[in-house]
């Protein structure tokens, strides 16, 4: 193999990208057993030793057990992240073109005879609370 440099290099640069894919996988399930909802305390703490202690075969056993539901839990995760950033969206904009519509609907309402002027002031209050 002293022969060919370019050929070395090679599989240097191939060991390499495998062993950077290999830490990225390791972090990913380090990640998935933290976030774990269904685990407990001390399933976590032994999938954690598993993975630091022996980590090519706790990794792959771990995939094994656990991996097919991997991307659900991710899943789920990103879903409660976005349903909070909706949330904060909502509370911080307050007074959003959603009252603004139903304010319009109510004065619809009241211009065509639907409803009583009381019963429009009643609804626009509830809406403003």
């Amino acid at each position: 193999m002293d022969d060919y440099p370019l050929l070395n290099l090679f599989w240097t640069m191939l060991w390499f990208f495998l062993w950077i894919m290999w830490l990225f996988l390791l972090f990913r399930v380090i990640m998935d057993i933290f976030s774990s909802e269904d685990l407990g305390g001390w399933g976590k703490a032994g999938w954690t030793v598993l993975v630091l202690v022996l980590p090519y075969l706790g990794v792959l056993v771990y995939l094994i057990a656990r991996g097919g539901s991997m991307h659900k839990r991710q899943a789920r995760q990103v879903a409660k992240q976005e349903q909070a950033f909706q949330d904060y969206i909502r509370q911080t904009a307050g007074a959003g073109p959603n009252t603004a519509d139903q304010l319009e609907k109510f004065a619809d309402l009241k211009a065509r005879g639907e409803i009583t002027d009381e019963e429009y002031q009643q609804a626009k209050t509830k809406i403003l609370a």
